[in-house]
């Protein structure tokens, strides 16, 4: 029995009793999100705003100044971008964060925000990576990416806003 037949056949044997390949994952199987906590929590638009959040979108969108300084091929890999000097939406908002934060925050209110603002402008489009889907779209254009975070901007404005009223 050559060896990939047998090795499928093992693992369909193994797989109804919770064993898979190392890094293997069901198609029906939702991926693991937990390392970001609850998603109910984190996909809920009124989670608590600060300067910072509203000092990452501000920092996200001068790292996307010119158009010729945007990645329109979003990989998630970020160094290859910082090398090159041509970031995507989402290593902007990654860039952004580590300066503002001194860290990446990747369920940081701010970048929640850009995504909800993709579900608006998209009209509820799925996507299996909000930022990275939406920046790689035909469709989208540079002021597309512009007015996401300008959307996302405003929201957070508002938000600090009414926190101090």
């Amino acid at each position: 029995m050559p060896i990939l037949v047998l090795a499928s056949v093992m693992l369909s044997l193994l797989a109804p009793m919770g064993y898979a390949l190392a890094g293997a994952q069901a198609a029906d199987t939702p991926p693991d999100r937990s390392r970001y906590g609850d998603p109910a929590e984190y996909e809920k638009r009124d989670r608590p705003v600060s300067e910072q959040d509203l000092r990452i979108l501000v920092r996200a969108d001068e790292l996307l100044e010119e158009e010729s300084s945007w990645n329109r091929a979003d990989d998630r890999e970020c160094a290859d971008d910082e090398a090159s000097g041509k970031r995507s939406l989402f290593c902007a908002l990654q860039a952004a964060s580590v300066e503002v934060l001194g860290s990446y925050d990747h369920r940081r209110v701010a970048l929640q925000e850009v995504r909800f603002a993709i579900e608006q402008v998209t009209q509820g489009r799925e996507f299996e990576h909000r930022l990275r889907d939406f920046n790689n779209l035909p469709q989208t254009t540079f002021a597309d990416l512009h007015q996401v975070l300008k959307i996302a901007r405003d929201r957070v404005t508002a938000r600090l806003a009414a926190a101090k009223a």
